[in-house]
């Protein structure tokens, strides 16, 4: 597999190999363009520079000799002086003409033009030894001579030869710049080829590199983002694959991949989801039947406490009746009896009207509204005022507006004050402290006594239903209370515990959720 990774071109590797590949032909195309260039400046130049000026300089070469010619037969036939004036000018613009062709030359010209130089120079200077200054000496000495001089002067067969080897010259110098020209065109012309060629290259490779594109990139590109909509779609069990450059082949082998990981995922999911509905079915039931009992249930303790209320009535009546007609009649353990079938009978009552009393609890609701819990104290300490005896105080605090049902926001303290100055120390006058604080979205509120206080053991057992801590002749009571106040509290969706981190006294805190209450403005009260 390493093997065969290692032998596949990655879309990356060609691309660069494209470009390198484009990269050298247009760099070898670049030199061969550069060299050409510099062939074509040196014949641009040798234009320019060599053949230009000579062409001009033979033009004078050919111009100052055929003066000097002129000029010597002029002097012949007249013998004035001024008509060899041109003949001296001439052989100083010969000099100047040899000179700049001299020059132009330059060590690697055409020989050919060096030698028809010094062909011309030879042929003019034989031409002045043999023709003109005998002439012009023939002339200026007279006589005889003088008609010598314009005999010679009249033939022209002896300057022949220096106008054939200034026409060699100038031939020469044609061909050389012919020559120029023509290399300087192929130069041209190469180049142009070269450009050309370039520009098919960086065509080709364009073609060729959008090719690539669309054949290892766009089309397998847009073939994958299909096969991921189908699976995006819900058909998790399509296959993702790709066939184009390895990289693509790659992620397309991770996406299938996430797709496995992820239907298996799913399947698990779904699985759980139908376990999950099944036992949200179950507890459903579950529900609905505790439901049904516990409606039954309140049904059964209402209707019975209510079907007991008579035979209890009458039995606790005629036990009374018994009691004031017969009292003292009969022997002491008689009236025994009938006292304590009295006290069962009133204690059976008391037990029933309290089981009523509980039951009703978020069964007969009037709704809730914001209660004032500052007014429900005034009222509760008002009501328990007989209990809390002259030197008893029962202190309250910063309380708030709550929202709740306001009945059983008063039953909820009537039974939490009322506990506290039922189980006070004897010999101490009792101290009952309610307070309140704001906990996130929640009222904590306590209410805490100096009275004989209850053992961490039994901590959780005085929210229970007829769970009493104490004799029934030592205090008096059912044994619900708390238990009452316990569901008054869920009722209202908040929680109830015991306070155990304290030194004397009990130490009850519940919570009142912070909906739609307004906290009140602090307020202090005692009574």
């Amino acid at each position: 597999m390493k093997l065969f990774a290692a032998q596949v071109w990655t879309l990356r590797r060609r691309v660069m190999a494209l470009c390198f590949a484009v990269g050298v032909v247009l760099t070898g195309l670049g030199v061969a363009a550069a060299v050409i260039a510099a062939h074509s400046n040196e014949h641009i130049d040798v234009l320019i520079n060599r053949t230009g000026p000579m062409r001009i300089a033979g033009e004078s070469l050919s111009t100052a000799l055929v003066d000097q010619e002129t000029a010597v037969r002029g002097f012949a036939i007249t013998g004035k002086e001024a008509s060899l004036q041109p003949y001296l000018s001439g052989r100083i613009a010969e000099q100047v003409a040899v000179e700049r062709i001299g020059k132009a030359i330059g060590p690697d010209s055409d020989p050919q033009i060096r030698d028809a130089l010094a062909d011309v120079e030879r042929s003019a200077a034989a031409w002045r030894a043999a023709i003109a200054e005998p002439i012009i000496a023939a002339r200026r000495a007279g006589g005889p001579q003088a008609a010598r001089a314009v005999q010679l002067a009249g033939e022209t067969a002896a300057f022949d030869p220096v106008r054939t080897s200034v026409a060699e010259l100038q031939v020469h110098i044609s061909d050389s710049r012919e020559r120029s020209v023509s290399a300087a065109r192929q130069s041209a012309s190469t180049l142009l080829v070269l450009e050309v060629t370039a520009a098919g290259i960086v065509l080709v490779a364009g073609a060729l590199l959008l090719f690539l594109l669309d054949r290892l990139v766009t089309r397998p590109i847009l073939d994958l983002a299909t096969q991921v909509r189908e699976v995006a779609a819900g058909n998790y069990d399509r296959r993702i694959s790709s066939g184009g450059s390895p990289e693509l082949v790659a992620l397309a082998a991770d996406v299938d991949g996430m797709r496995r990981q992820i239907s298996s995922e799913l399947a698990e999911v779904r699985e759980a989801r139908g376990q999950i509905e099944w036992v949200n079915d179950q507890l459903k039931q579950q529900a609905d039947e505790l439901t049904r009992s516990n409606r039954d249930l309140e049904q059964f303790a209402y209707v019975a406490s209510h079907d007991l209320q008579e035979p209890l009535r009458k039995v606790a009546s005629f036990c009374q009746l018994l009691q004031r007609r017969y009292a003292g009649q009969l022997d002491e353990r008689a009236d025994q009896y009938i006292a304590f079938a009295v006290d069962g009978a009133q204690r059976m009552q008391q037990l029933i009207n309290d089981l009523l009393a509980f039951s009703r609890i978020g069964r007969l609701t009037a709704g809730f509204t914001d209660v004032d819990l500052d007014q429900v104290l005034t009222r509760v300490a008002s009501e328990l005022e007989p209990r809390t005896g002259a030197d008893g105080r029962v202190e309250w605090s910063d309380l708030p507006t709550v929202e709740g049902e306001e009945a059983l926001l008063t039953t909820l303290f009537v039974n939490l004050v009322g506990n506290a100055l039922k189980f006070h120390r004897p010999g101490v006058p009792p101290v009952v402290r309610v307070s309140a604080e704001q906990d996130e979205q929640e009222w904590r509120i306590n209410v805490r006594d100096n009275g004989i206080g209850i053992e961490a053991e039994f901590a959780d057992k005085v929210f229970v239903i007829f769970q009493r801590l104490h004799p029934r002749d030592a205090y008096e009571g059912t044994g619900i209370g708390l238990a009452i106040v316990k569901k008054i509290v869920e009722y209202h969706g908040g929680r109830i515990w015991l306070d155990l981190d304290v030194d004397e006294g009990t130490s009850i805190w519940f919570t009142l959720p912070l909906l739609a209450g307004v906290s009140a403005e602090p307020k202090e009260a005692t009574t």
